[in-house]
């Protein structure tokens, strides 16, 4: 079997895992956390929004900006854990990769991760079970882990 490793991740924690056969259980390599995507927006910044003129005369308007604070720590850690596992791949730790993740962290992560790790992701899962035994999330992949 290649070597294959297992990504269940969500915006503020990542569990790589490895499997020793197709059919086998999991087994956690490395639990990685990002703390600031837990906090609340308010305690991400330290000032209200900007405002700014209108050019029409209409006066001052609050600007919003279009990520939320905590969305950006969310993209900010995708690009953290794609590079962890551009790292690992180049070190020939796996050869393939399987993703489960949130949605839509997992939308931030296929838009970070690297096109020749990207070329090796034989499946992904969009649930969160990062709160799951290793146990749990062997159970919501295929009997058979894909191979390349």
């Amino acid at each position: 079997m290649k070597k294959t490793w297992i990504v269940v991740a969500d915006s503020a924690r990542a569990r790589l895992f490895t499997a020793a056969t197709p059919t086998g259980g999991l087994t956690e390599l490395e639990d990685l956390l990002h703390i600031q995507s837990k906090l609340h927006d308010r305690d991400l910044i330290t000032d209200g929004p900007g405002k700014h003129a209108n050019d029409a005369g209409g006066g001052h308007h609050g600007y919003e900006p279009k990520v939320t604070p905590t969305e950006e720590e969310a993209i900010r850690f995708a690009k953290e854990l794609a590079e962890t596992l551009y790292k690992a791949f180049h070190e020939k730790k796996f050869e393939q990769l399987i993703i489960a993740a949130a949605p839509r962290f997992l939308g931030h992560l296929r838009n970070a991760l690297d096109k020749n790790v990207k070329k090796v992701v034989v499946l992904e899962v969009a649930k969160d079970l990062v709160p799951e035994t290793p146990e749990a999330i062997r159970k919501h992949l295929p009997e058979y882990l894909p191979q390349l």
